[in-house]
């Protein structure tokens, strides 16, 4: 299984690593920076430096059929071959605006704090689905949001267990999906004293980092559905 870098820290940029094989579906490494698409958050793009000097543009990466990272190679380049040694780095602006982005909605779900029924995170535009009836004040939750944005609070990983995540059904604030068992350890974000959940995607380590957001759209998707529309200020 691939070594996944950017759990441990999501800010590296680059690696060097090796291929383990390629197949029509993407080329699997040993290590990678890269983040597969997953929990609402876009998969990486980036370059590999391949040995012979080409470089390859990865326009995806995604889970493959036994949750290996597939690194989505476009059309028409140069490929490596099994064993080869790359240099590979991702697209980091993206990255770190969806980094922005994503840390943003977890302080959207604090500021309101229902069951989330769905969620997708975009570099221009994210948004989660509440499990709520009562409609939503858009300049009430945009003033709130953005006070605890600017409150600069820590974000951290936390490892644990399904035994001990067992015991606390209520850090799952997901309603539709719930955390694949497909390992031993379950990762949490702990954001200061406001947020704690299982979440396997990349964020900032601080939420100044993410600057003022804008409530975009709040739309009515069922009587008990209310969809909140969010985007960076500086888009």
């Amino acid at each position: 299984m691939t070594e996944l870098l950017y759990l441990q820290d999501a800010y590296r940029k680059t690696c060097r690593t090796r291929v383990e094989r390629v197949s029509e579906l993407g080329i699997v490494l040993e290590q990678t920076v890269f983040y597969p698409r997953g929990g609402g958050q876009p998969g990486d793009t980036g370059i590999f430096k391949l040995a012979s000097g080409h470089l390859l543009p990865i326009t995806d990466t995604i889970y493959g059929p036994t949750r290996e990272a597939l690194h989505v190679p476009a059309a028409g380049h140069e490929l490596p071959a099994e064993g080869d040694a790359v240099e590979i780095e991702i697209d980091w602006e993206r990255r770190y605006r969806l980094m922005r982005m994503h840390t943003s909605l977890h302080f959207l779900g604090v500021a309101l704090p229902y069951g989330v029924t769905g969620g997708s995170i975009g570099e221009r535009r994210s948004r989660l689905d509440f499990d709520m009836q009562e409609p939503v004040d858009k300049e009430a939750v945009s003033e709130k949001i953005n006070q605890l944005i600017a409150g600069g609070h820590a974000a951290e990983t936390i490892w644990t267990d399904w035994e001990e995540l067992d015991k606390r059904p209520d850090l799952i604030r997901t309603l539709s999906v719930k955390p694949p068992r497909t390992s031993d350890r379950i990762r949490l974000l702990k954001i200061g004293d406001l947020d704690l959940q299982p979440c396997g995607g990349t964020h900032v380590k601080n939420s100044s980092e993410i600057g003022r957001v804008i409530i975009a759209k709040i739309e009515k998707k069922g009587k008990h559905n209310r969809r909140v529309y969010l985007e960076l200020a500086d888009r």
